[in-house]
């Protein structure tokens, strides 16, 4: 198995194209949008375990370079007063300390690392279908182009269209909250700037945390029924301040203040999950990352274990000694951890405004590292 196609240019899909290129293969990506801004008004923090697997295929750097460390969190309750505190992860350790940055600086960053390893990344590569043979699977693209490889890796995220390949009944479903996510410069400075707020408010959960250079970026969790399509694209954010401002001042904290002084940057999505136990893979076709295990925001580890995916894919297909041995031995050991963040972040989205203050352990911490050290097996 030497050619792999990837499909999906975020950070999934570029880190499951650098890790496979680090295990041998040749590997293509093709991402549907233009460029590699996707996204690029929404924020995220890599955990600890994100920025393990980074350091694993060589990336790290090209991510350190973005964004800011977080070494510590903070909860509050709707009166201001604050019920917990704790570091962040491996805050201990420079290298693997959490790290907030904008989703598309970081999926520019991993693309431009891929083009310097001379990985190819084709850009308006949007799929339609699939085609499997006995011997290859060929993608079919809107533009009239084909690709044939060994092996697809669909890492096209929620809406994957490779999914749909795979799973067709297999669909996402609302897990009980809007999310807001927005920026700003002109929000006040409160406190340092490695520390992570998150406040246990009367209607909103809200979390926010400020760089360096003085810009705050937060997030609001809103229960209630979801957002049809028309609603989102007509948003703007004046309509988002709008709504979230008053609910905000139901509480005695920063919160209100920071999201009335966000001007333009507020974006709005459903808070989406895919079901557990649903088919992750066919004889030619494998999904990765939020097209296999899309879970709701709250425990904000999406992007980490996509990035946990890259390395324990290339590393299963790297020493196994056959394909569909390499693809059981990655859903075996893949599945339980990442199924336990859909239940548990789907739960904290239903039911509390807010993650508890020491999350309990994840199914395969204790093996992480084995799993992720890219000389080991």
């Amino acid at each position: 198995m030497g050619r792999l196609l990837v499909i999906g240019g975020g950070a999934a899909g570029t880190a499951a194209a650098l890790a496979l290129h680090k295990a041998g293969f040749d590997v293509t990506v093709h991402e549907a949008h233009p460029d590699a801004a996707e996204d690029i008004g929404a924020f995220l923090t890599l955990a600890s375990n994100g920025m393990r697997a980074l350091a694993q295929i060589d990336a790290a750097a090209a991510v350190t370079a973005l964004g800011f460390p977080l070494t510590g969190m903070r909860m509050l309750d709707g009166s201001g007063t604050q019920r917990a505190a704790r570091p962040l992860g491996e805050a201990e350790d420079p290298a693997l300390r959490f790290r907030c940055l904008r989703r598309g600086d970081l999926n520019t960053a991993l693309q431009a690392e891929a083009a310097r390893r001379g990985i190819p990344v084709r850009h308006g590569a949007r799929l339609v279908s699939v085609h499997e043979g006995p011997d290859s699977v060929t993608a079919h693209f809107a533009d009239g182009a084909t690709a044939t490889a060994d092996l697809l890796i669909g890492a096209d995220g929620l809406n994957s269209t490779v999914r749909r390949w795979i799973a067709p009944s297999a669909r996402p479903r609302y897990a009980g909250e809007r999310v807001f996510y927005g920026r700003t410069t002109d929000a006040p400075r409160l406190g340092a700037t490695d520390v992570i707020t998150f406040i246990r408010g009367t209607s909103v959960a809200f979390g926010h945390t400020a760089s360096p250079e003085g810009e705050t970026y937060w997030f609001a969790r809103v229960a209630g029924d979801p957002l049809v399509p028309e609603e989102i694209a007509r948003g703007t954010a004046d309509r988002h301040r709008d709504f979230l401002v008053p609910l905000l001042r139901e509480d005695a904290t920063p919160a209100a203040g920071i999201v009335a002084a966000t001007a333009e940057d507020i974006l709005v999505t459903n808070a989406a999950e895919l079901p557990r136990g649903m088919p992750w893979r066919s004889a030619r076709c494998l999904l990765v990352g939020d097209a296999a295990h899309a879970a709701s925001p709250a425990t904000g580890q999406a992007s980490s274990m996509a990035l946990e995916d890259a390395v324990i894919l290339a590393k299963a297909l790297r020493d196994a000694p056959d394909p569909d041995t390499a693809l059981t031995t990655y859903e075996n050991l893949r599945r339980p951890r990442v199924e336990h963040n859909i239940t548990v972040s789907g739960g904290i989205s239903r039911g509390a405004h807010t993650r508890p203050a020491a999350p309990a352990p994840r199914p395969g911490d204790e093996d992480l590292i084995a799993q992720l050290e890219w000389g080991g097996r």
